[in-house]
């Protein structure tokens, strides 16, 4: 437990992303997070695995997670100290049916939601054993830097988490995110990334807690709905913040 090293900083804002090969929390707050997951997977009735959106509006328990000194001492030296906690998903891929994650770039699908997208990132926590196997993450590396905003085609959103991915793109140079539980990666929310399938025999679970600078303005007419909660510091672009 800890925060990033100069080193760490410098290569997130060189390549867009980082690798926290440490355990994010203590055993016991692990286990718990786990508990929390079980509940919700039990709960999701037609919903699939990795369809549990923001699971912190009906169980206000992971909000001791995602506002949690662990988290923000990662986030703080990427995009500051004055730090709002924008959302957070559970993405599960079971055992020979998980989804294939199209390549895409966050900040695309929340294009028009908020004004600015480089201060966003995302900390992608492993609950189960992440592998290239069972489908772990892919980044392709200083992609970030192009602006987060490439153009798209459709695809089959039965066989993919959703229908669009970023068209013709060249993923020979793809970085693989393979994690123990407990371990975790950053983001920038504007850097291409994508998933294969599992085909494994092994479940992947990760639990996505993203974060923005509150120098960027969220637009309420844009997010209806949506909640958002001062995670650390001061708000400086006028955003309103739910309470615990």
């Amino acid at each position: 437990m800890g925060t990033l090293t100069l080193e760490e900083v410098a290569f997130f804002k060189e390549q867009g992303y980082c690798l926290y090969h440490r355990q994010l929390f203590a055993p016991a707050q692990l286990a718990q997070l786990h508990t929390i997951f079980e509940e919700q997977l039990a709960q999701k009735g037609a919903k699939l695995s990795d369809e549990l959106d923001t699971p912190h509006f009906r169980d206000e328990r992971l909000l001791a997670f995602l506002l949690s000194k662990e988290v923000l001492d990662l986030v703080e030296p990427l995009i500051g100290p004055n730090i709002a906690l924008w959302s957070s998903h559970f993405i599960c891929k079971d055992p020979y049916t998980g989804r294939a994650t199209p390549w895409h770039e966050d900040s695309a699908f929340w294009e028009g939601r908020c004004s600015a997208y480089d201060q966003m990132v995302t900390v992608w926590l492993a609950l189960d054993r992440s592998t290239r196997a069972n489908g772990c993450m892919q980044v392709l590396p200083g992609t970030h830097l192009a602006g987060g905003f490439s153009e798209y085609v459709d695809i089959d959103p039965t066989r993919n988490t959703f229908a669009s991915q970023i068209k013709d793109l060249d993923t020979s140079q793809a970085v693989s995110f393979e994690l123990e539980p407990g371990e975790c990666s950053l983001h920038d929310g504007r850097i291409m990334h994508g998933a294969d399938a599992n085909t494994s025999p092994y479940r992947r679970c990760g639990y996505t807690m993203r974060y923005l600078s509150t120098a960027i303005q969220v637009y309420p007419d844009k997010n209806r709905g949506h909640r958002i909660w001062l995670a650390r510091g001061k708000d400086l672009a006028g955003n309103s913040y739910d309470v615990m």
